[in-house]
């Protein structure tokens, strides 16, 4: 499905300024740990989880995301993960606590991990084969500027507004991103796409989620700290190999899960048995 006209690219453009806004994100907060630390009392291991909490919840939820636009409509969960991203800025910018803060970044992860495969996924729907490289170099382009000019306008923003204000940046961005986005845009999906491995995606958050955790407040805590070990204790069992020769828990249920999809789809079995 093409759009006809200049109308394509104008919503590429729409994509491009809220890629942009997700690009500032994973830079500009660190111009503003100090001003953070100072004017709300947060700690080191906050402000670590300040940090982290955005690509953390990123990194966890980006498959599931852009399987939920492939089976529910692409330019749908575009224009909802735009919404979630711009409320949490907002959340972010009036908050006055380290906890409210470390809550909006993951609610900024959240928006963050629809929007961007989403964004790229929209691209072959809209955008004919002699246009796409094109494209995709935009898309690309939009992110990768994001992050160099993230300190820098942080930085400006810091000398002459409030901290927060560095959240506000994003709400004008994205508002007027999904706004483009739901008129300019058509809506695609994929029906043949496969469902959501909603325990998969779980077992992989709290594996990343503990070892973060671990590392992020052992030196505070202490190494021996019964949360600690609790973390790191959840991060091996939900990885795909414990330390036991025949494999953890998550790695039986993998192998059977995938042998499970295998018989009924007719396909060999001898991918289920490889490690991970």
């Amino acid at each position: 499905m093409s759009v006809a006209g200049n109308r394509r690219w104008w919503g590429l453009g729409a994509l491009a300024l809220a890629l942009l806004a997700l690009g500032f994100d994973l830079t500009i907060l660190n111009v503003a740990l100090t001003t953070i630390s100072e004017e709300l009392h947060a700690s080191t291991s906050q402000l670590q989880w300040i940090v982290d909490s955005y690509a953390l919840v990123f990194a966890a939820l980006l498959l599931p995301a852009g399987l939920l636009g492939d089976r529910f409509g692409r330019k749908r969960m575009l224009i909802t993960g735009l919404a979630i991203f711009g409320a949490a800025s907002l959340l972010g910018a009036l908050v006055d606590g380290p906890g409210q803060v470390i809550a909006a970044r993951m609610l900024m992860g959240i928006g963050a991990a629809i929007v961007t495969p989403l964004s790229m996924s929209m691209l072959p729907a809209v955008f004919p084969p002699e246009e796409r490289t094109r494209a995709v170099a935009i898309w690309s382009a939009s992110m990768a500027l994001g992050l160099p000019l993230g300190p820098l306008l942080g930085g400006w923003l810091l000398e002459h507004f409030w901290w927060g204000s560095i959240f506000l940046l994003n709400v004008p961005v994205v508002l007027v991103g999904a706004i483009a986005v739901a008129f300019l845009l058509p809506e695609t999906r994929d029906p043949s796409a496969p469902r959501v491995d909603w325990l998969g995606s779980l077992l992989s958050m709290g594996g990343i989620t503990g070892l973060v955790y671990g590392v992020t407040e052992g030196p505070s805590h202490g190494w021996t700290d019964p949360g600690v070990l609790g973390g790191s204790r959840a991060a091996a069992s939900c990885s795909p190999r414990s330390s036991r020769g025949s494999g953890g828990w998550t790695s039986r249920w993998w192998t059977w899960r995938c042998s499970a999809t295998a018989r009924s789809s007719g396909r060999s079995r001898r991918a289920c048995s490889g490690r991970w």
